[in-house]
């Protein structure tokens, strides 16, 4: 079996402030991450849980007590594909990747419920050291892990112009040595998981060669790491299985998966996230204008993106646009081979792509994305767990999505149970994390 890079930096990872007193959060409705437990008592002493149930240890007598009667706690969201750094107003690209600008990010995801990011490549070259601080410090927002710069395509994937890399840290081979080579190179410097681009944007950019994707997976697993690929089409997603990829990073979104693909990807545990919300985000804003005076969504947006979105001339031009019928065609066959890949026991993951675009709305589009997955099918207790204890899984993250003794104090407080009805994902009441209560209800 590889060993996991993640969890082994964990271990060694600086050591987190504790909290100044045991804490007893009580009459909450808890779903650990797998189930819903009913009123139960969580019990936590420094950055972990340290007791879940009746009856209490003795010593929780001497505990900061808390009572969120009326409350639903799960774990903080884990997202597996973000981006940090990247936007700025209506504008994106690397010239924004700054220490204030990942951590404005990361604390935007934190105050959404989301404990845990993954930005999945296209991160500057400060982003070891910002992680390494951020990781360190809760305040400074959610749990930070990436790919670095990750491995694209010469003159394709990510593409240079369309992404705004000015300062590009991508990395674009040319054949299967400058492949491994770029694995090692971002193993040295410490990136959590290799992301591959293959994709060539409906033919409009040349694609990663096989022999290029496959050098670079065989060398990633050699040394350790999980590889995640940024697909758009089915054919792509069958040669990266083929080739023993670790996760699917984006929906497959061309045509319906079949049933010999689901069998290997399951054989296999392939991993498959499926950004619904990538697609949806091109016309759901301008569809509906009315959410841009929810607090909820008004908060998540910077005042430039807001007035903008506002303006019914922008509302009628982005729905008239040449790419919309595409986009609702994408959501729908995402929608339908997610609804496949479930039922066929596909292991899932949770993400969005947020960050990597201002339409990609920080925090918002994770709880847009937990509606997506009910829409394919899933129940919401389902989507909860893919988007807390699989999405943790899938990073090979043991100590985190799941409310247990021993996993860290990530957790969400809402004011209405999302079992019920997921939308009341929104419903926000206090965010932990590492054990100190770190956000509250959004308001704008």
């Amino acid at each position: 079996m590889r060993p996991n890079r993640l969890w082994a930096l964990l271990l060694t990872a600086t050591a987190l402030p504790a909290a100044a007193a045991p804490v007893l959060l009580e009459n909450a409705r808890v779903f650990d991450g797998t189930r819903d437990l009913g009123i139960t008592p969580v019990l936590i002493n420094g950055t972990r849980i340290v007791h879940v149930g009746s009856p209490l240890p003795a010593d929780a007598s001497a505990a900061r007590r808390i009572d969120y009667r009326g409350k639903t706690l799960l774990p903080g969201l884990v997202s597996d594909h973000a981006h940090v750094g990247n936007t700025e107003g209506l504008q994106h690209g690397d010239r924004f990747y700054t220490r204030d600008n990942v951590v404005r990010d990361l604390r935007q995801f934190q105050r959404y419920g989301v404990t845990t990011v993954t930005a999945l490549g296209m991160n500057g070259h400060d982003f070891f050291p910002i992680r390494k601080e951020v990781n360190a410090d809760p305040r400074l927002g959610a749990q930070l892990y990436g790919a670095g710069g990750g491995i694209g395509a010469v003159d394709g994937a990510p593409p240079a112009a369309a992404m705004g890399l000015q300062r590009d840290a991508v990395a674009r081979p040319r054949n299967a040595e400058e492949a491994r080579a770029a694995v090692a190179s971002q193993q040295a410097d410490g990136v959590d998981l290799i992301k591959l681009w293959v994709d060539n944007l409906g033919g409009k950019v040349p694609m990663m060669a096989p022999e290029i994707f496959r050098a670079a997976i065989s060398e990633a697993h050699a040394r350790g790491l999980k590889v995640a690929a940024h697909i758009h089409d089915l054919d792509q997603a069958k040669a990266l299985v083929d080739a023993k990829v670790d996760i699917i990073a984006h929906g497959i979104r061309d045509r319906a998966v079949d049933p010999m693909l689901v069998r290997k990807m399951r054989e296999q545990g392939t991993g498959y996230i499926a950004t619904v919300n990538i697609d949806e985000a091109n016309y759901w804003y301008a569809e509906n204008p009315q959410a841009l005076q929810t607090p909820f969504l008004r908060a998540a947006l910077p005042v430039a993106v807001r007035e903008r979105w506002q303006q019914p001339e922008w509302q009628s031009e982005q729905l008239a646009g040449a790419n919309i019928p595409g986009a609702r065609k994408a959501v729908a066959m995402n929608l339908e081979n997610l609804r496949r890949l479930h039922a066929g026991g596909v292991k899932l993951g949770f993400g969005t792509d947020a960050g990597a675009m201002p339409q990609r709305v920080i925090g918002f589009a994770e709880h847009r994305e937990l509606k997506l997955l009910t829409e394919a099918g899933l129940t919401p207790a389902r989507a909860l767990q893919v988007a807390t204890a699989d999405a943790a899984d899938l990073l090979g993250l043991a100590d985190r999505g799941r409310i247990a003794p021993g996993k860290r104090a990530d957790l969400l407080v809402l004011d209405a149970d999302p079992l019920a009805d997921i939308q009341n994902s929104q419903s926000i009441h206090a965010v932990w994390q590492a054990g100190q209560e770190v956000g509250g209800p959004i308001t704008e």
